[in-house]
């Protein structure tokens, strides 16, 4: 009965976060119109929906998402290779829980762990 999934995460600033999810972790935008107070990315089968939530205080701010992927090293190496700043307590390695995780932290501070089982 279910099919997809597409989270919605909140930002303060719209060309912000596009200019991370496109130029930093190499989503294309998705939608045929711009509205200003929303946002959808895409890459390969995954799709994120931001809307604005203007005084968002980013550390006061608990969006996460988990993603799963059929080659994380290639993903991980690519974002290394964009000077993507990994988070410093999500480099990449192998979980007690048979997954190989990475994340990163938005510029709204939305946690996104990318993970591979193994």
């Amino acid at each position: 009965m279910l099919t997809n999934i597409h989270p919605k995460l909140p930002m303060r600033n719209k060309n912000i976060t596009r200019e991370f999810y496109l130029n930093s972790l190499g989503f294309k935008e998705f939608g045929s119109t711009d509205y200003d107070d929303y946002l959808m990315v895409e890459k390969d089968q995954i799709q994120l929906h931001f809307f604005k939530f203007k005084t968002l205080d980013p550390k006061e701010n608990y969006g996460q998402v988990y993603i799963r992927t059929d080659n994380i090293d290639l993903f991980y190496r690519f974002l290394l290779d964009k000077k993507t700043k990994i988070h410093p307590n999500g480099k990449l390695e192998t979980k007690p829980w048979a997954q190989k995780e990475f994340s990163v932290l938005d510029p709204d501070n939305n946690l996104l762990t990318f993970g591979q089982s193994i």
